[in-house]
């Protein structure tokens, strides 16, 4: 008996130790990235994995030059360019520039084809390149510059402001990772653009003004050419960028077993290693956020089309009380590697408490969101099941309701019935009038005759 005691205090004991160990959090293991700013996001699903301050304003440098070419895209998507069309360079296009600027030494009165112009923008970041092809697109560079920052605003970018069409260093040039983002995510949905993007080495034809020129790509993470160490195995783009007060920049893409990740760095600098030699940061960082994402998170069915997650009620039918919902479609979101997605909290919000019949199948009754510890991972509309067929007389009850309960016509029968009893009223009274006026004249008639006597 005593032993039996025993063992029951000691579970009790064991089960209050459980309530008070703290629970793993499960979400993935935290990461800082040696840079001002840094972003990371799935490509697929827009879930944002890492937010390091990328809503701060920063120099964007080079990466200017995805606006550059989006443009440029755009309008040969409208007709208005070609890419084999050519363009001669001004002198205005080429002059200004810094000593140290990147340049493909394009001088004045050259020739190129806008594709030529493009790899020369993307592969080798030739500032002059911005400005030529923008007096292509725009007339002016002036002009360009306004339809960059036009298009900013379009793309939902609230703390982004461009001066030049290259990212040289100027106070009010300046843009965040999340817009440089929201640019670049336009961007790639041009092919073109991507296989630009992800030129290792290309050759320029020669021109009317000079020998054939070899560009080799400034992004170390898919190409070794100008600096060893830094590929990256899936490595897509993006654009590079650097200057004095930008520091150094990238927005890169990789792909690792189907899955894509974008990601922003801005303001990273030289980082030292533990052998003494000189890492640049936008690289080394760049390859860290990638690695995090892909060894951290992992895309999850959240959702199948064929699950019934509620009733709700329904009126105006004799057929049911009730129709069923179920998810529009099976949805995927990208999870921490350890999450299950049965933790996932599920929020049901309908359109209304109760839904009028008739009711048509694949009707959208509401949406369900799945979350966990507050972060929103999926947001799905629940459709009907199933037909509901309105009752006619319910109907017919439920709209004369409606009618009669509404305000304006509340106070509109009590006019009437005011009216109506005015007019009761002023009818009685005329009658009262009349039998008066009949029954008098009568008496007066009777008094006045004055006709023959008879003697």
């Amino acid at each position: 008996m005593k032993f039996r005691r025993f063992c029951a205090l000691l579970l009790l004991l064991a089960l209050l130790l459980t309530q008070l160990l703290p629970v793993t959090a499960l979400t993935a293991e935290d990461i800082q990235i040696q840079a001002r700013a840094a972003l990371l996001v799935d490509g697929a699903t827009g879930t944002v994995l890492l937010d390091q301050n990328a809503h701060t304003k920063q120099y964007p440098a080079s990466i200017t030059k995805v606006m550059t070419a989006l443009l440029v895209f755009e309008a040969i998507d409208r007709g208005e360019l070609r890419m084999d069309q050519n363009v001669t360079a001004s002198a205005d296009s080429v002059a200004g520039l810094p000593d140290d600027a990147s340049t493909a030494d394009i001088i004045p009165g050259e020739t190129l084809t806008v594709e030529q112009l493009l790899y020369c923008l993307l592969v080798v970041s030739a500032n002059e390149v911005g400005n030529i092809l923008g007096e292509a697109v725009s007339g002016s560079v002036s002009a360009f510059v306004a339809k960059m920052n036009q298009r900013a605003q379009e793309l939902g970018c609230e703390n982004t402001h461009f001066v030049n069409t290259s990212g040289l260093p100027d106070d009010e040039h300046y843009s965040t990772a999340w817009d440089i983002y929201l640019i670049a995510k336009e961007a790639m949905k041009y092919d073109g653009f991507m296989t630009i993007c992800n030129t290792k080495a290309y050759t320029v034809p020669a021109t009317n003004k000079s020998e054939a020129r070899e560009l080799h790509s400034t992004n170390y993470l898919i190409s070794n050419w100008r600096a060893t160490g830094y590929l990256y195995s899936g490595a897509q783009g993006i654009k590079t960028g650097s200057t004095d007060a930008a520091g150094y920049c990238l927005v890169s893409s990789a792909v690792r077993a189907g899955r894509l990740l974008i990601s922003v760095v801005l303001g990273a600098e030289l980082m030292k290693t533990e052998d003494g030699d000189t890492k640049v940061g936008s690289f080394t960082e760049t390859s860290r956020l990638f690695d995090w994402g892909f060894d951290n998170f992992t895309t999850k069915t959240v959702l199948t089309e064929d699950e019934m997650i509620q009733e709700v009620p329904v009126a105006l039918s004799k057929e049911t009380s009730h129709v069923v919902v179920h998810p529009a479609y099976t949805a995927e979101a990208v999870l921490p590697s350890d999450l299950d997605p049965a933790s996932l909290q599920r929020t049901v919000t309908l359109n209304s408490e109760i839904v009028d019949a008739p009711v048509a199948a694949g009707q959208e009754l509401g949406s369900i969101t799945l979350s966990y510890n507050g972060v929103e991972y999926a947001t799905v509309p629940l459709l009907a099941v199933a037909d509901v067929n309105a009752s006619r007389f319910l109907v017919v009850k439920h709209a004369l309701k409606e009618f009669f309960s509404r305000t304006v016509v509340k106070i509109m029968l009590v006019v009437l019935a005011i009216l109506v009893v005015l007019i009761l009223l002023f009818g009685k009274t005329l009658m009262r009038r009349r039998r008066y006026g009949s029954s008098r004249s009568k008496r007066m008639r009777h008094r006045s005759y004055r006709g023959r006597r008879f003697r």
